[in-house]
């Protein structure tokens, strides 16, 4: 199972059944079918508008964005999908803050519900710094079926690990 490292903290059923999956040379077809096209948010200035939207949308009252920007120097398996900044300076006698978020760039061709979950998760971290109860519930809000896209993106994950990208969504 050394095959499933982004699925580690799931049952051991489910294990299985991904498991099952991959030796029946599946885990794509089951991407497919579930997720058809990739989103057509390929810049920086595209994802940027994106992101604002989503954050206009479900947290208003947080600050805005200074940056948004596809990041090719994220490694996703060593560190993160994406990374979320809080920034402050002084700036003569004012603080100022900005907020900027990061995103692997090999998140570029993925079906937009993957880039949604993403995004979802590092806007989440505005309003919410640790990954608790609060911050899963922030998530669910702003994306109802949250947990079942995280969990399709790590089957995702595990399906580049073994066979590379999903040359359908490329």
């Amino acid at each position: 199972m050394n095959q499933l490292k982004y699925l580690n903290h799931y049952h051991e059923q489910t294990k299985i059944q991904v498991q099952k999956l991959i030796k029946e040379d599946k885990l794509k077809t089951h991407l497919l079918n579930k997720y058809k096209v990739p989103h057509a948010m390929k810049n920086d200035k595209a994802l940027f508008s994106y992101v604002n939207e989503l954050k206009n949308e479900h947290l208003k009252k947080s600050q805005p964005l200074s940056k948004v920007v596809y990041d090719g120097k994220i490694n996703v398996i060593h560190n993160a999908l994406g990374t979320h900044h809080f920034i402050s300076r002084v700036q003569g006698s004012k603080l100022k803050a900005k907020n900027e978020i990061k995103i692997s760039s090999m998140f570029k061709s993925v079906p937009e519900e993957f880039l949604k979950m993403i995004v979802v998760h590092e806007l989440a971290h505005f309003k919410e710094k640790e990954h608790n109860k609060a911050f899963y519930k922030l998530c669910e809000f702003m994306q109802p079926n949250y947990h079942q896209v995280e969990f399709d993106l790590r089957l995702y994950l595990t399906q580049m690990d073994l066979a590379g990208k999903i040359e359908e969504w490329a």
